[in-house]
């Protein structure tokens, strides 16, 4: 629906044109477009297989971990996922997960569904984590070598800094510390 108010919205340079027309369409990566559209399909179908539901069940370990454990757990779980599908995807699938987690192992729901969140932002070693990404590796001078060498730091650092301020200064700003 969105895409369809850029043929009808008015591009405000020329009298009679629009934002949106065929001939700037066809010139669209489309094979971006799809690659992003498949990541929430796949967060769709791991929702409706009850796939979710595994994956809430395998994580019911952290029941009376640390925080120090619990954060990086979530942040790493999510942060691998995103890696296979968009961060958007990611974390719709994984925020309803987290939250329920939360309620079962009984911890603070923010704990899970932040550090969830911010894992699925860490998506930097393949080109299917996030647009940007998909836009760096299809002009063909950015390798899946050169995302993982330049990522992987990235991302352990992420983890660290989510894991040392989540329980510090996330406590504080977000009240984590009783379990509603």
């Amino acid at each position: 629906m969105m895409a369809t108010l850029l043929f009808i919205i008015p591009s405000g340079k020329k009298e009679g044109e629009k934002l949106m027309d065929w001939n700037k369409c066809r010139k669209l990566q489309w094979n971006i477009v799809l690659l992003l559209g498949a990541g929430f399909a796949i967060a769709d179908g791991f929702r409706t297989s009850g796939l979710t539901g595994i994956l809430s069940d395998g994580l019911r370990f952290l029941e009376g971990a640390p925080t120090l454990v619990i954060v990086p757990v979530a942040c790493v779980f999510s942060g691998v996922i995103t890696e296979f599908m968009s961060d958007d995807s990611t974390t719709t699938l994984v925020l309803p997960l987290f939250a329920e987690l939360a309620r079962s192992v009984e911890v603070h729901p923010a704990l899970l569904m932040i550090s969830g969140a911010v894992g699925a932002q860490l998506s930097y070693l393949f080109p299917t984590g996030s647009p940007s990404n998909v836009v760096g590796f299809s002009t063909g001078h950015i390798t899946i070598k050169d995302l993982v060498a330049t990522g992987l730091p990235l991302k352990v650092v992420g983890v660290a800094a989510l894991t040392v301020l989540l329980p510090t200064l996330g406590s504080v700003i977000f009240g984590m510390d009783n379990k509603s």
